[in-house]
């Protein structure tokens, strides 16, 4: 599978994280992407960067050392309206944005609560990604999840760090293959994030590889493939604050 782009990657700005802006760049080249997104944690994380951090982000090339460069965020969930934690101001100087529940920001709720979180953070349309909705600490409706993400063209991350024997979401994997399967119903996109917290980690998609691979998801289902076809769905979404 060509594996063009990673935009879900965390810097020191986000407070936990240990590489740098041009550190993982410099990651994201050597492994021979093309496109690369920083999205450090939004305010309510806590210990990640205020919001004037994000206020910012025009200084910064969108091309550096032949690798493009985007700078996002990653909104945390607020409510079960699907309510983030960047005002609209700030959000406009975002290239793109993923919004994902977070348990030291809001408690799991029922099957109909995190479902109606998720689906009202796509009504954002600054939001272009859903983190991690795979995550079983906030079990959803994956039929409902996938059918309002192909008609919202947001979307669905498979996230490689929620893969791993080490990581804090056991049960991810078992929850992508339904979530997979509801997408190859309702032709929903899904993008893969290597989710990196060190440089070291920028574009590891290979536990998303396998997943998919193990439930022949369709390729051109996959974002991952085409730096055009991830542009394509940020402009569409960044189209709506028009209307």
């Amino acid at each position: 599978m060509k594996d063009l782009l990673d935009v879900h990657t965390h810097t020191t700005a986000s407070g936990h994280a240990y590489g740098s802006l041009y550190e993982n760049i410099s990651a994201a080249k050597a492994k021979g992407l093309e496109l690369v997104g920083i999205s450090d944690h939004a305010p309510k994380m806590p210990g990640t960067s205020h919001e004037i951090y994000f206020l910012n982000f025009r200084v910064i090339p969108r091309e550096i050392n032949g690798i493009k460069v985007v700078m996002g965020a990653e909104l945390n969930i607020l409510d079960y309206y699907g309510s983030t934690d960047l005002p609209a101001q700030i959000l406009k100087c975002l290239d793109y944005a993923i919004a994902s529940l977070h348990d030291v920001c809001i408690n799991a709720g029922t099957v109909a609560e995190n479902t109606s979180a998720l689906i009202g953070a796509m009504k954002n349309p600054h939001v272009v990604i859903i983190g991690h909705p795979d995550n079983p600490k906030y079990p959803v409706d994956f039929d409902a999840l996938a059918k309002a993400a192909a008609d919202n063209k947001v979307l669905l991350e498979i996230n490689n760090s929620s893969y791993k024997s080490f990581g804090y979401r056991a049960g991810s994997r078992e929850n992508a293959q339904i979530m997979l399967a509801a997408c190859k119903k309702y032709g929903a996109k899904v993008i893969m994030g290597s989710d990196a917290h060190i440089d070291s980690d920028v574009g590891n998609h290979e536990l998303s590889k396998e997943i998919l691979t193990e439930n022949n998801f369709p390729p051109e289902l996959v974002i991952n493939n085409s730096v055009e076809k991830f542009f394509d769905c940020v402009n569409f979404r960044k189209s709506l604050t028009n209307i």
